[in-house]
C-alpha cells in the first residue's frame, strides 16, 4: 500500500482527480470503477470542471458502479445511478451505454444480476483503476463485515451501521432500502489499481484496521493490504490514528523524487508505467 496523506480533504480531491486524468490519459479507453457515498463527491465535481476547461476526456471510457441498491428504480433520487447522473455523468462525456450499475429491473431475479454483471466487466478486460470510498465499519462497496474475500457480485444485507449511517440520506425509514447489490470483495481486488479515499476523524479507526490491522473479513478492507497496486489517499484527520505516519510521509517523499529523477519519457506516473491495462 501506499499511504499519502494530504493537509485535507480538497488536496486529497485534487490528488484522486490527477490520478483519474492520468487514466484518461494513458488509456483513453480505460474501465473505472466508480464508488458513491460523501467522499467522492469532490472528486467527481473536480474531473467535471476539468472536463469543462477542456483537460480530460471520458469519451472513449467504460465505467462500473461498486453498488446500488436493490428495489429502487433507477430514476428514484435515491439510487446510486440518479447519483452518479448528479455528480459526475451529466457534466462530462460519458457515453451513457458506457456506464453500467449493478441495476436490479423490476420483474429480474437479482441473484442473476451479479453474474451477469461479472461476465461484462471481463467482456471489458477488467477494471483499470477501482475508486473506493471505507465505511466506518471497514465496507468496501457494500461488502460488510464478514463478506467471503472471495465473493464476487451478489445481493447483500446491509449492516446495521450502515444503515445507521445512510439514514440521513432519506427522508423516511420506509424509504432506505435493507439490501443492495455488491462487487465482491475478490471482484474489487481483480482491478488493476485501487484508489481508496477517506476522510474525516470518522473514518480513522477504520483507516487504521484497513491498513495497519491484520487481513480479516471482519474488516473486509484490510484485504486491500494484499493488492499489487494500491493508493490510500487521507486527509490529517482519517490518518490520525495511523501508527507510522512519518514513515508513510518519507516513503511518499522518496516515490516523489525517484519519479523525477528516473521518469519514463511521455509516461506521467510510474503507477501507469508497468501497467496491466
Amino acid at each position: 500500500m501506499e499511504v499519502i496523506i494530504f493537509s485535507g480533504a480538497d488536496q486529497v480531491a485534487e490528488y484522486a482527480a490527477d490520478i483519474v486524468g492520468q487514466m484518461l490519459a494513458h488509456k483513453p479507453d480505460c474501465v473505472l470503477g466508480l464508488a458513491t457515498g460523501s467522499t467522492p463527491v469532490a472528486m467527481y465535481r473536480c474531473l467535471a470542471q476539468r472536463y469543462r476547461d477542456g483537460a480530460l476526456s471520458f469519451a472513449r471510457a467504460t465505467t462500473f458502479n461498486l453498488d446500488e441498491y436493490l428495489g429502487l428504480d433507477s430514476d428514484n433520487s435515491h439510487s446510486y445511478r440518479s447519483y452518479m447522473r448528479r455528480e459526475l455523468f451529466d457534466h462530462v462525456d460519458l457515453e451513457s451505454e458506457r456506464t453500467h450499475l449493478p441495476e436490479c429491473a423490476p420483474g429480474e431475479d437479482p441473484r442473476a444480476v451479479g453474474p451477469a454483471y461479472e461476465s461484462l466487466i471481463n467482456k471489458c478486460g477488467g477494471i483499470d483503476l477501482q475508486i473506493l470510498g471505507i465505511g466506518r465499519n471497514g465496507h468496501i462497496g457494500f461488502n460488510e463485515p464478514s463478506s467471503s474475500l472471495a465473493s464476487r457480485t451478489r445481493v447483500k444485507t446491509l449492516a446495521r451501521r450502515t444503515v445507521s449511517d445512510n439514514h440521513r440520506l432519506f427522508d423516511s425509514p420506509a424509504e432506505q432500502p435493507g439490501m443492495a447489490i455488491t462487487m465482491g470483495v475478490a471482484t474489487i481486488m481483480d482491478a488493476h489499481r485501487v484508489l481508496l479515499l477517506a476522510t474525516g476523524e470518522h473514518k480513522a479507526e477504520a483507516v487504521r484496521a484497513a491498513v495497519e490491522g491484520s487481513i480479516s473479513a471482519m474488516h473486509p478492507a484490510s484485504v486491500l493490504q494484499a493488492h499489487r497496486r494500491v493508493r490510500v489517499l487521507v486527509d490529517e484527520a482519517a490518518a490520525s490514528r495511523l501508527t507510522l505516519v512519518e514513515y508513510y510521509r518519507r516513503v511518499h517523499t522518496q516515490a516523489e523524487w525517484i519519479a523525477g529523477e528516473f521518469s519514463v519519457s511521455g509516461v506521467c506516473d510510474p503507477w501507469f508505467q508497468d501497467g496491466d491495462g
